[in-house]
């Protein structure tokens, strides 16, 4: 029997509600289909508002042999103000979101997805649950390359100030954010989140230690962003590079020499 779970019971617009259920009522009917995947806001409790629609992945069979109709227009896409619907060939949906995908970009969308029908006897769920997390491997090389690229924007950043260019340093240090997101999160083996979903994730799934609380985290980012405050940036990089070195990335921070030290707090330079 193939597994199923029950759709989502967030009826934020009924009609929108009772669209994507008949939907997936009615394609998991069809034989082409092995899966299905909600995304988006409507997968994230607390997240779905009158606006939001209902992000599907459907899964179907690789192959259709020339004596077997093409897959019926009910699995093709479609978009909504109540349904998108993206779907995928097997082997499309296997390497969707993972590196060297061309739509690594998109590998968030399936963090706290919900699989709605998995027909394949738990490969679909799998599937799911490795692009969901970063393998040890996986995160040390991407906190590896993504600290490198942090540092270097916040370098530029701290420099410009120094030369009396705070607007151009205010580009860079906003321009450094979305690489210091990829670091505390691969650090903890977990998938960056959208914007649209930091503090969400935050809040609902927190990294565990106080400094990368919500109402620590974000309001530092906030005022990165705001104005590159040259204070802030140094305090919260002082509070990545101590869990980088925990982490076993002192090579990437120590091939800096000293100009890191231009990065650190004044009462913390000098120290390794």
């Amino acid at each position: 029997m193939p597994r199923r779970a029950t759709p989502p019971t967030d009826r934020t617009s009924f009609a929108g509600f009772t669209e994507f259920t008949d939907f997936v009522t009615e394609a998991s009917a069809s034989p082409d289909v092995v899966g299905i995947v909600l995304s988006g806001s409507r997968a994230r409790q607390g997240m779905a508002t009158a606006h939001s629609d209902h992000d599907v992945y459907v899964i179907t069979t690789d192959a259709h042999p020339a004596s077997v109709p093409p897959p019926p227009p009910l699995i093709e896409g479609r978009r909504s103000a109540a349904l998108d619907v993206l779907p995928l060939a097997l082997s499309e949906f296997r390497s969707r979101g993972l590196p060297g995908d061309a739509y690594a970009w998109d590998r968030y969308a399936f963090v706290h997805s919900q699989v709605l029908l998995d027909r394949l006897g738990g490969t679909i769920t799998r599937l799911v649950a490795e692009k969901a997390a970063l393998e040890d491997l996986e995160a040390h090389r991407l906190v590896r390359s993504e600290l490198d690229a942090y540092i270097n924007s916040l370098y530029r950043s701290v420099k410009s100030h120094r030369d009396g260019r705070p607007d151009v340093a205010h580009l860079d240090a906003a321009e450094s954010v979305p690489y210091l997101l990829t670091v505390v999160f691969a650090l903890h083996h977990r998938v960056r989140p959208y914007n649209k979903y930091l503090l969400w994730e935050l809040e609902h799934h927190p990294l565990g230690a106080p400094e990368w609380a919500s109402d620590v985290l974000f309001p530092q980012l906030r005022r990165i962003v705001a104005d590159g405050d040259l204070a802030a940036q140094r305090a919260l990089f002082a509070t990545v590079e101590r869990a980088a070195r925990r982490a076993g990335h002192a090579p990437v921070l120590d091939s800096w020499g000293t100009d890191i030290d231009l990065l650190r707090p004044p009462a913390g330079r000098s120290r390794g």
